[in-house]
């Protein structure tokens, strides 16, 4: 399925910003298809990963979002040659960047992971992409810069999720300067989870995806979204709303057979899935 943002959902011709697909699994990928143009956050592309994820929202079956992209570059940032057009305004530059806040925040809003595909250029706004993602896997080919400072723009926006990603002092020599960093450095930083050879970069993303899908869809829901609460929250604020997620989470039905299978030395079977979980029941059952 592809999007075209100036069309319903239903039909799509060119240009096709964004290629949909979903497995029976609850998996959705979305695929920038812009590679050409190195796979802009145009208003066009923005409008369509939102109708997207707008989408996504609704259906019940989802498990898992994966971000992906054709070509040499993952997402090279915002069009800047629309950018710079003439006859431009505040007011316009000011919709573009609440419109691509409006995106990355759904991201955050969905209630299941979602895992960037880095395989190849991320700048600017695309770094901010990846950072906003809930996890990333990055080809060894990968490259990541806050760049906007070397054309005179300062990536305020990409620093949110940037500085929520890597330490200050990292955060801000990437948005000081502009300059590159490659993969393992951002796997260093806590900017990607994982890092493989390109030939092997989708079989890493399929381990990772497989281990989300053997955990329950509830309590990853749940978890993500007091993950972000508690983030911004104080020490003694924070603390107060894990408990009270922990509480509502304790009894979810999936998590009293987790507490079931720990007990009687088994793998779970999730509720409503049939599915066993592949981790075992090795450790400790504790908070």
């Amino acid at each position: 399925m592809e999007i075209d943002p100036a069309q319903p959902l239903a039909s799509a011709p060119a240009p096709a910003w964004l290629r949909v697909e979903r497995d029976p699994r609850g998996v959705l990928t979305l695929t920038l298809q812009q590679a050409q143009r190195f796979n802009v956050l145009s208003q066009a592309m923005l409008q369509a990963l939102q109708a997207a994820l707008d989408q996504a929202e609704q259906d019940p079956g989802l498990r898992v979002l994966v971000l992906a992209a054709e070509g040499a570059a993952f997402c090279a940032g915002h069009d800047l040659k629309a950018m710079a057009a003439p006859g431009l305004t505040q007011p316009d530059h000011l919709a573009l960047f609440q419109q691509c806040t409006r995106f990355m925040e759904s991201l955050q809003r969905l209630p299941v992971p979602v895992v960037a595909r880095v395989q190849g250029l991320a700048t600017a706004a695309g770094c901010q992409l990846v950072a906003q993602c809930d996890l990333a896997v990055a080809s060894t080919e990968a490259r990541f810069a806050t760049s906007g400072i070397r054309y005179g723009l300062f990536c305020a926006t990409p620093a949110v999720p940037l500085s929520r990603n890597v330490p200050a002092k990292k955060a801000l020599e990437m948005l000081f300067t502009g300059d590159f960093i490659d993969a393992q450095e951002a796997l260093a930083q806590g900017l990607v989870n994982r890092v493989a050879p390109p030939e092997e970069l989708d079989a890493v993303l399929a381990t990772l995806v497989d281990s989300l899908l053997a955990k329950p869809k509830s309590a990853l829901a749940w978890g993500k979204a007091l993950f972000y609460r508690q983030r911004e929250a104080g020490a003694a604020t924070a603390y107060q709303l894990a408990a009270q997620t922990m509480a509502v989470n304790m009894m979810d039905p999936a998590a009293q057979e987790g507490a079931l299978a720990f007990l009687q030395k088994r793998a779970p079977v999730w509720p409503h899935s049939g599915e066993r979980s592949g981790d075992g029941v090795s450790g400790e059952f504790t908070s």
